[in-house]
């Protein structure tokens, strides 16, 4: 780490962003071989040190993990999100205000590691079903790579993070270099039962997740804790800070900045290329101006694609690389706001330990090649989890004080399963993120105006993950089944893309298949803004891969002397 900077500094390469795919960015290249200055917008942030509420218990929080009404009102979406325990890793809405034309929830985290911190863990490969979709679909442009060229990567990526799960022999969601598996609970397994008796071409598997269930190198594995959000002193997830940080400084070649907002790429028009990125320093306020052979635009969907608006000239007047228009449209986010749950009366005799920090998986099956018929595009998974009630559950019921009151709270209740359906959400060119062309944020630099909505193929999607739920529910015996429609806006399952698609027509796209933009050949994008179409499958594991690949392809190309 450098405290101190000159004006003006050279490196081989600089990765804008330190979060999942920018900390991929900077192990590859400095493992490469490249000094690599990484920027980060936000505070530092170190692995153990740093996860100051790690091992604390709810009575050691002054409010014991509510969120005050002035926390709410000044911070309504961090405030649904986060709580006194990780609030520390989610940017505040008054600090960092943006423009929503429709409500969108844009989660972010401005620290050292990003949203790694914070993330689902979840990590699913896509195949040809979703790479070919807009293709055959006519939808949109279709993606300039297919599953055989980017499957290698996702081996290598899993086998570094650290992947659990279990191998189920599926085309359509291909199975990876997998850790064994956490456990279904008793009433998790007596629903696969009633599924694979039931339903064809479906089943229920444990969820894959970057939950180690076995010690990797100096990490974890996991301690069933479930306070995953707070940072893990043992490593027992990926992130970042725990992994692809320490990866890269490693090798002597890493320099981190924090505070750094970045506010543009700088284009030479002469040499046709990116010469390097201006910053401005978050507290100071100052302008610092470091050059590079290459730059990656890591800094998350929304950001990256701000940034990359930004950066205009006269080759560039809409923002670098923009010669097909596309840049900032095609925001995507998967929906995850409907499903069914319901209560079961067997089982009484059994519990379970620990708190296992994932739920499990329904992969999709609707519209995969079976010829059944449905009134809308593309498809959706089930994530749920069983639980036995708790006291917290029971609580609105306890009666009574004393002996009796302490003999209720020590029983668990009835078991119980919740599971909601993540859904696809197509590619819509009016979907969109531009810059404010008269309102600023303190640093000077226009605030992110955000335009999104889901639309019909996705609501009627929503409406069958409601009774497709609640029908296999009932047919596993479970009682009291109740579907739900949250009405949550987009953005709140934070898994924002798009805005700066992939493609192989310059005229429609704004990279390469590569992740290499069109017009800019030493300026790579590789977060979930690169993304042609959403599948929905959570997306960060394609991210990683897509980072490593376009990492050796950029350094390769450097040694060609053709960037």
């Amino acid at each position: 780490m450098v405290n101190t900077f000159e004006k003006s500094v050279s490196y081989d390469a600089i990765v804008i962003g330190s979060g999942i795919t920018g900390g991929w960015a900077a192990k590859e290249l400095c493992e490469k071989g490249l000094k690599t200055l990484m920027l980060e917008r936000g505070r530092d942030v170190r692995h153990i040190k740093d996860y100051p509420t790690a091992n604390l218990n709810p009575w050691d929080f002054e409010y014991r993990l509510n969120n005050t009404n002035k926390e709410s009102t000044e911070n309504p979406i961090r405030s649904g999100t986060s709580d006194e325990s990780d609030r520390m890793f989610y940017v505040s809405d008054k600090e960092h205000p943006y423009i929503q034309h429709k409500p969108f929830n844009w989660i972010r985290g401005y620290q050292v590691g990003g949203k790694s911190l914070i993330w689902g863990r979840q990590c699913y490969r896509l195949s040809d079903l979703d790479f070919e979709a807009n293709i055959k679909d006519g939808i949109s442009i279709d993606w300039p790579i297919r599953y055989k060229d980017v499957s290698g990567w996702y081996d290598y990526v899993e086998r570094f993070i650290g992947v659990s799960g279990r191998h189920e022999n599926l085309p359509y969601l291909p199975d990876g270099c997998y850790q064994p598996p956490m456990e279904l609970n008793c009433i998790e397994k007596h629903l696969a039962a009633s599924i694979k008796k039931n339903e064809e071409h479906r089943l229920l598997t444990i969820a894959r997740v970057a939950n180690l269930t076995r010690g990797l190198t100096d990490r974890g594995p996991c301690q069933n804790r479930n306070l995953c959000t707070r940072g893990c002193p043992y490593g027992g997830y990926f992130s970042s800070n725990s992994a692809t940080i320490p990866a890269a400084a490693a090798t002597g070649n890493l320099t981190i900045r924090p505070f750094s907002v970045v506010k543009e790429i700088i284009y030479d028009e002469k040499l046709q290329k990116a010469t390097g990125v201006r910053i401005i320093d978050l507290n100071t306020l100052e302008e610092f101006e470091f050059n590079a052979r290459i730059i990656f635009v890591n800094a998350s969907t929304i950001n990256t694609t701000s940034i990359l608006l930004n950066s205009k000239s006269s080759r560039f007047p809409n923002g670098i690389g923009n010669d097909s228009e596309q840049l900032g449209h095609n925001l995507m986010d998967h929906h995850s706001s409907s499903g069914a749950s319901g209560t079961h009366e067997g089982f009484k005799d059994e519990y379970y330990k620990g708190r296992r920090p994932c739920g499990f998986l329904i992969p999709r099956f609707r519209n995969i090649g079976k010829g059944e018929k449905v009134d809308f595009l593309r498809g959706y998974n089930f994530q749920g989890r069983g639980e036995r009630e708790g006291w917290q559950e029971k609580k609105n019921n306890l009666k009574g004080f004393g002996a009796t009151f302490k003999d209720q709270l020590t029983k668990p209740g009835s078991w119980s399963v919740w599971m909601g359906g993540w859904g696809e959400c197509l590619p819509y060119f009016d979907n969109k993120i531009a810059l404010s062309e008269n309102k600023k944020d303190k640093w000077g630099l226009p605030l992110i105006e955000i335009d999104f909505s889901f639309r019909e193929n996705e609501h009627l999607m929503m409406k069958d993950i409601q009774n497709t739920g609640a029908i296999m529910l009932e047919k596993a015996g479970f009682k009291d089944v109740n579907t739900f429609s949250y009405n949550t806006p987009g953005g709140a399952t934070v898994h924002e893309m798009g805005t700066a698609r992939m493609g192989n027509d310059p005229k429609t796209s704004v990279l390469n298949k590569h992740n290499q933009i069109h017009a800019v050949r030493n300026v790579f994008v590789t977060d979930g803004s690169c993304m042609t179409s959403s599948a929905c499958q959570n997306p960060s594991l394609t991210y990683m891969a897509l980072t490593a690949r376009a990492c050796d392809y950029a350094v390769n190309e450097m040694k060609k002397g053709n960037i």
